[in-house]
């Protein structure tokens, strides 16, 4: 019978074979979709620590990429992982090197410190489909693997370790460069996509001239970098990380013993408290302005020159802290006596919190003390750093590409919508991927709804430079004064300078990153 049976319904191969430059790679066909986990794009970096990476040595044969790769070093549910990390994974549609589908390279969260390219979230397969798309997913070098500055303490050697996980970064968007064409994928028309500590990658990424012409659009999702560490402040970390595994940061070896300890004793050194924190004790990683891999500040005193013409999309969720300070019950049932030193406790920026109340009071004479301290909270932190990329992109000068801002409004239904528009909430909704694991937006018509608004945007900028599509109204560009941003929800809608009083109430005290001091 199956010889009579119709093309349509032979049976699929269930693996897949694609040519890379260093070698073959076997991955499986599923539902449709080619699928490639765990591809090497460079060496194993622990005989490079705190250096730049290598890339891939070529292998003889064909190579299984039909499971993920091992994380980064890391404590947390994805620890301890391996200083053999650099892993990437790839889904789409075809392997016919002529299609020249876009590409879309996504960097996990997680801030600088956890996180990896396979969690269940990060699926491309709805993409590819939606779209004719090829989604790439990375893990890259974390904490003090990939962001301990060492540059005044070990000399030449280590002038890039405060950004080693960005080049890792850069060596994996070459690694598209070289070879996304051999997945069905257009290596001319890159556009990266990141959430959180994804999105504060992408931002330093835009200023790192290693990465110049290495994507071409961006889109982030609750992440920005507008200030990067000094080299003194970096150096001042990375003295106090030394103390904390046992070595003297002044005496000559220091560096040597460094090299040799322990995977699992680093690890151990990155729970120091960090000194600039208020209820923070990890010890911040990130970024270094080290003037070579990161010659300026990501979006100070403007928006980087060498990334002006690339098309961009900046967004935060409307409920940012209901992620982090949720956790809490007591954050649920403050009192307005009690409200300032709760919020003098996780508020960033540095102002009387008294005032914050009595300004967020004023402003929204209905909100309980409880949604004071959450709006307050996430103005004060997150979405601040968005403001400040989104005003830096629209200053620039004449001709620069389009900036489009959004804001997240429509709310998990779940947990009787007790954390509304969360942190991270986006995610399984850009990925259209409402029903894997880990998604908290429920199933429903309306979480259908947001995640075709939003995985549409996403595609449309990846095809064709823009955002706009027939699911959303006319989403206009960022621009001063009227500050447009689209508002997704049920149904969506464009905004002038949603939340402005807000808006205006924080600029009145300069935005310093936290952790970059």
């Amino acid at each position: 019978m199956a010889g009579v049976l119709p093309a349509a319904f032979a049976a699929q191969p269930a693996s897949s074979v694609a040519a890379t430059r260093a070698g073959r790679v076997r991955g499986l066909r599923e539902q449709g979709v080619h699928v490639f986990r765990g591809i090497r794009y460079g060496e194993d970096t622990a005989p490079v620590r705190f250096r730049a990476p290598l890339a891939a040595r070529s292998w003889p044969g064909v190579v299984e990429a039909t499971g993920y790769g091992a994380p980064a070093p890391q404590r947390g549910k994805e620890g301890p992982g391996s200083e053999d990390c650099l892993f990437l994974n790839v889904w789409t549609p075809g392997l016919d090197a002529r299609a020249r589908r876009p590409v879309l390279v996504y960097i996990h969260g997680g801030g600088y410190d956890t996180g990896s390219g396979s969690d269940p979230l990060y699926d491309g397969s709805r993409l590819c489909e939606r779209g004719d798309v090829v989604v790439v997913t990375v893990n890259h070098r974390l904490n003090a693997f990939g962001y301990l500055y060492l540059g005044l303490l070990g000399g030449a050697e280590y002038a890039a370790s405060g950004n080693a996980g960005q080049l890792d970064l850069v060596l994996a968007l070459q690694w598209v460069r070289d070879n996304i064409a051999a997945f069905g994928g257009d290596p001319g028309n890159v556009t990266v996509f990141g959430q959180s500590g994804g999105g504060a990658k992408i931002a330093t990424l835009m200023a790192m001239p290693a990465a110049r012409g290495l994507f071409h659009k961006a889109w982030t999702m609750s992440g920005q970098q507008v200030t990067a560490a000094g080299p003194r402040a970096a150096t001042q970390r990375a003295q106090l990380f030394l103390r904390t595994v046992g070595i003297d940061p002044e005496a000559g070896d220091a560096l040597a013993k460094l090299r040799a300890l322990p995977l699992e004793q680093v690890l151990e050194g990155t729970a120091a408290r960090d000194f600039s924190r208020i209820e923070d004790t990890r010890l911040y990683f990130g970024p270094v302005m080290d003037g070579e891999v990161l010659p300026r500040h990501p979006f100070w005193p403007d928006a980087p020159a060498q990334s002006a013409a690339i098309p961009m999309v900046i967004g935060n969720t409307r409920d940012e802290t209901r992620a982090f300070l949720g956790g809490d019950p007591k954050n649920f049932e403050l009192v307005w006596d009690e409200l300032p030193a709760r919020l003098e406790k996780q508020q960033y920026v540095d102002i009387r919190a008294d005032l914050v109340v009595a300004h967020y009071r004023a402003l929204y004479p209905h909100y309980t003390p409880s949604e004071v301290f959450f709006a307050a909270t996430t103005a004060g932190r997150s979405w601040r750093g968005a403001v400040e990329e989104l005003e830096a992109r629209a200053r620039q000068p004449q001709g620069a590409a389009p900036t489009w801002a959004y804001q997240l409004d429509w709310g998990s239904p779940l947990d009787g919508g007790t954390f509304r528009a969360f942190h991270t909430l986006d995610i399984p909704l850009v990925f259209d991927n409402i029903r894997q694991p880990g998604s908290r937006t429920g199933d429903g018509a309306d979480a259908q709804a947001v995640a075709d608004a939003m995985s549409g945007a996403l595609l449309a900028l990846a095809r064709h430079g823009d955002p706009n599509h027939a699911g959303i109204p006319r989403w206009e560009p960022y621009s001063l004064p009227r500050r447009q941003t689209l508002l997704f929800d049920v149904p969506p809608a464009l905004a002038d300078d949603p939340r402005g009083a807000e808006r205006a109430f924080w600029q009145q005290a300069p935005f310093v990153q936290r952790g970059t001091m």
